[in-house]
C-alpha cells in the first residue's frame, strides 16, 4: 500500500513511490514493536509470549509535527476527534474521503441508538459548586458525567472506538480487491469480554448494534440486573468461579481461553485490546476541549482505577493535547483504588523505591504498598523532576520488561462497595504510573467508609445518580483533601463514570454546566 503525505529525507522508497509513515501508529510499550501501516493493527502485541514477563501493551502514538488538536464542535466525539485516530488515517490512505469516515461513524452510531435509545454525544462537564463547598474548596471542582453515556457508563467509549478501528482494518484487509468504501461485512469470529458489569453491558450494546456474537465472562457476584440485561441483548453469559489456589481474576482466565480459541478480545484490558485505549481517549479530549473553551487550568485529575483503561486513556489524552500545544502544562494525576484490591498502589510504591535507589536519592519513608499519603506526596515531589534523567529512563525500561517485580495478582479475594475497580491486576499500569511520576501525582487508597460517604455526597450535591464505582475518584479527592494535600484554591476534576442500576429515585440536580468565564 502506498501512503501519500508529506515526505522527508528518511521516508523509504518502494519502487517508484515514496512511502510516508502515517501520522499515527501503534507501538508496544513493553518491547517496542511498531505495527506496520499497511496491515491491520493487531489487538495484542504479536511479540508477546507466555511468561516472558514483558508488559506488552499496544498504544497509539502520534506525530505532533503533522497533527493539530481538533477544534471542531461536532456532537459525536468519534467525529469531532477523528483526525487523531489511526483508523481515519488508514482510511485516507485507502482513498476514503473524510465524508466516508464520518458516514462510517454515523452508520454504527445510529445502530447503537436503535439498541440503546441514543447514540454517542459529548458528555457534560459540570461545576460541582455544592460538592466543592462541602470539601472546603474555593477553587473549582469539575465533574465529567459519563452516567448518561451509551449503556450507562464510560466503558462504551473504549469499545465503540474498537469497533470503528476494526471496520477500517477489515477494509484494509480487502483493499487489494476493492478500494470502494465497503459496508460492514458478515463476520464469524465471536467477540469476548471479561467484566463484572458496565464493560459487559457496553460490549453487549455495541455488539448487538454491530451484528456480532458476544461471549461475556462475569463473576459469581455479578449484579442480576446487569446479567438480565446482557441476556436480553443476546450475549452468551458464562459465570466464572474462583478456584482455590489459582491467583488472578477467573473471568480473565476464561477470556484468555476464548481468545486462544479464536475469539476477538472486545474488552477494556489494554494488554489484550490496545484499540480500547484510543477509543477512551475521546473522553479526555473532551475534557481538554472544555478547559480550553473556558480558559481553565486544571491542577489535578483524580481517576478511579481498576483494570486501568480509563486512567490510561485520560492521561494519554492529556499527553497528546500537551504534545500538540493545546495545553501548556499537565495536571497532577492521582489514581484511586480500594483497600480491597490495590495492585496499582503497590506497583507505584515499588517503582518509586527502585527509582529512588537507582538515582541515589535515598530510601523513601514507609513500606511499599502501605505508605501514608504524606510519604507518597514527599516521594512524588522528589521524583518529579528526576524521571526524565537517563538513569531513570533506563530503570523504567528494565521494569517494563520485568513486570512481575512490581505487578502481580492481588493475593486476597477483592471486596469493596466499588466493585467495578476490583481488578486483581491493573493491566495497563505502566502508563498510569508513568503519568503520576511525570506530573508529581501519586495513588490514593480510599477507605470503604469514604467510598460510601463520597457516593452519598456526590449524588446529593450534583444530582448525578452515580454508582459507588463511578464516584470512587471523588472519594480519592475527599481523602486527599482531608489529608491537607489539595490546596483550597486549586481546580480539580473527577469523573462520575457509571449510573446506579437499582430502582432508587434519582436525586435533584444541583450542578451547573461548566461554561462561561471561570471563577
Amino acid at each position: 500500500m502506498t501512503i501519500f503525505g508529506t515526505t522527508g529525507p528518511s521516508d523509504p522508497v518502494v519502487g517508484d513511490h515514496v512511502v510516508t509513515p502515517l501520522p499515527t501508529a501503534f507501538v508496544c510499550d513493553g518491547c517496542g514493536f511498531r505495527a506496520p501501516d499497511d496491515a491491520p493493527v493487531p489487538m495484542r502485541c504479536p511479540k508477546a509470549a507466555p511468561d516472558d514477563d514483558i508488559d506488552h501493551v499496544l498504544v497509539r502514538t502520534l506525530d505532533p509535527e503533522r497533527l493539530a488538536f481538533p477544534k471542531g464542535t461536532e456532537p459525536n466525539p468519534y467525529v469531532r476527534y477523528r483526525a487523531l485516530t489511526h483508523g481515519a488515517h488508514v482510511a485516507s490512505a485507502l482513498g476514503w474521503r473524510d465524508a466516508d469516515v464520518v458516514a462510517m461513524v454515523d452508520r454504527l452510531d445510529k445502530a447503537v441508538a436503535r439498541v440503546d435509545g441514543h447514540g454517542f454525544v459529548v458528555t457534560p462537564l459540570l461545576a460541582a459548586d455544592r460538592a466543592a463547598l462541602a470539601l472546603g474548596l474555593e477553587g473549582e471542582l469539575l465533574v465529567k458525567d459519563e452516567t448518561r453515556n451509551v449503556a450507562g457508563s464510560h466503558k462504551a467509549r473504549h469499545l465503540m472506538g474498537t469497533a470503528l478501528e476494526l471496520d477500517v482494518a477489515e477494509a484494509l484487509e480487502r483493499s487489494h480487491l476493492d478500494h470502494r468504501v465497503p459496508d460492514p461485512p458478515a463476520r464469524s469470529a465471536p467477540l469476548a469480554i471479561a467484566s463484572c458489569g458496565n464493560a459487559a453491558l457496553a460490549a453487549a450494546v455495541i455488539a448487538r448494534a454491530w451484528g456480532r456474537e458476544l461471549l461475556v465472562f462475569v463473576p459469581t457476584d455479578a449484579d442480576h440486573i446487569v446479567v438480565d440485561r446482557l441476556r436480553r441483548l443476546e450475549a452468551i453469559v458464562t459465570v466464572a468461579e474462583r478456584t482455590a489456589g489459582v491467583p488472578g481474576d477467573p473471568t480473565y482466565h476464561l477470556l484468555r481461553g476464548a481468545i486462544d480459541d479464536g475469539a476477538i478480545p472486545f474488552t477494556c484490558q489494554g494488554n489484550e485490546n490496545g484499540l480500547a485505549i484510543e477509543g477512551g481517549e475521546t473522553l479526555g479530549y473532551e475534557l481538554v476541549t472544555d478547559l480550553i473553551a473556558t480558559g481553565r487550568r486544571l491542577d489535578r485529575l483524580v481517576i478511579q482505577v481498576g483494570g486501568g483503561a480509563l486512567a490510561s486513556s485520560c492521561t494519554r489524552a492529556f499527553d497528546d493535547a500537551h504534545a500538540l500545544g493545546a495545553i501548556d502544562r499537565l495536571p497532577r494525576i492521582h489514581a484511586v483504588q480500594s483497600p480491597g484490591a490495590a495492585p496499582l498502589v503497590r506497583a507505584y510504591d515499588l517503582v518509586a523505591d527502585r527509582l529512588s535507589s537507582r538515582l541515589g536519592l535515598g530510601p523513601i519513608a514507609g513500606t511499599a504498598g502501605s505508605r501514608s499519603l504524606h510519604e507518597r506526596a514527599a516521594a512524588a515531589e522528589r521524583l518529579r523532576g528526576a524521571v526524565a534523567e537517563p538513569a531513570a529512563v533506563d530503570e523504567l525500561s528494565w521494569i517494563v520488561r520485568h513486570r512481575s517485580t512490581v505487578m502481580w495478582p492481588w493475593e486476597a479475594v477483592p471486596q469493596s462497595v466499588a466493585g467495578g475497580i476490583l481488578d486483581d491486576e491493573t493491566y495497563d499500569w505502566f502508563a498510569i504510573v508513568g503519568s503520576m511520576l511525570r506530573t508529581g501525582g501519586y495513588p490514593v487508597t480510599a477507605s470503604e467508609k469514604t467510598l460510601l460517604e463520597a457516593n452519598r455526597l456526590g449524588r446529593a450535591t450534583t444530582g448525578i445518580d452515580v454508582d459507588h464505582t463511578g464516584s470512587a475518584g471523588f472519594a480519592g479527592l475527599m481523602t486527599l483533601r482531608r489529608a491537607g494535600l489539595v490546596d483550597a484554591a486549586e481546580t480539580v476534576a473527577v469523573l462520575f463514570t457509571g449510573v446506579r442500576r437499582d430502582p432508587s429515585p434519582t436525586p435533584t440536580a444541583h450542578s451547573r454546566p461548566a461554561q462561561g468565564e471561570p471563577r
